[in-house]
């Protein structure tokens, strides 16, 4: 057995290959296209023009799921050991708290460079993920809270509850935040209205024999037409 196949062992190793996967993918397309100078830029700025910038976000989104991962074991590892800690418990949860803002950061810096839109678009985006940040915490939260064990068992199959059921509360919070996350999502990709309304698409379809079985050249001119009628 290899030293990461043991526990969980892989989680922070990913996320280190993975991060220093991003930086150096970007910094070497950025070297490549001469957007940056190649003795050692900031490391935002091997982000920050295209396509190198489209790079770095969508890796740093993954890294912020791997870092997010591996803080909340982390953070169950903690809460094992130190059962009956109190202090020690606060400052786990504490912790927990600033790490997972902190891959929230990381995603917001690796997503949003607000170069086409003006501050107002920018900020309603921000709010929008701050929002599916605050619902996807309370949803997680509550939901270990109720799949605890003190609230019975078998609660993935109830379907039908009760004000008086124990855990009600906290199923209602969940259930709202969960709601809440995806009317987050949809507000957040009605702000690409605006976009997409700069961005046509075509569709190119080339011929090469009029049958299956056809060897030579088709005497029929390629068809070019949009993927997408200005009409739709």
């Amino acid at each position: 057995m290899w030293w990461f196949q043991q526990g969980l062992s892989f989680l922070p190793s990913a996320l280190v290959i993975w991060t220093s996967a991003a930086f150096i993918f970007s910094y070497i397309t950025a070297v490549t296209l001469h957007h940056i100078d190649p003795a050692l830029p900031y490391i935002s700025d091997t982000g920050t023009v295209a396509p190198e910038k489209c790079l770095f976000g969508a890796m740093l989104n993954i890294a912020a799921v791997l870092c997010i991962a591996t803080i909340y074991v982390r953070y169950k590892q903690v809460h094992a050991l130190s059962p009956e800690e109190n202090v020690i418990i606060k400052l786990n949860k504490a912790g927990l708290v600033l790490g997972i803002l902190s891959c929230l950061g990381l995603s917001i810096v690796a997503n949003f460079q607000p170069k086409i839109h003006g501050k107002q678009v920018f900020w309603i985006r921000l709010l929008l993920v701050i929002w599916c940040g605050v619902s996807a915490l309370s949803m997680l939260t509550c939901s270990s809270v109720l799949h605890s064990g003190n609230f019975g068992t078998d609660l993935e199959q109830k379907l039908h509850w009760n004000p008086e059921d124990k855990g009600y509360v906290l199923h209602m919070i969940t259930t709202a935040a969960e709601w809440s996350m995806s009317f987050s999502f949809f507000g957040f990709f009605l702000t690409y209205i605006r976009d997409f309304q700069k961005i046509s698409l075509r569709v190119e379809a080339n011929l090469h024999g009029l049958t299956l079985y056809d060897t030579a050249p088709c005497p029929i001119n390629n068809e070019r037409t949009r993927l997408l009628s200005r009409d739709i």
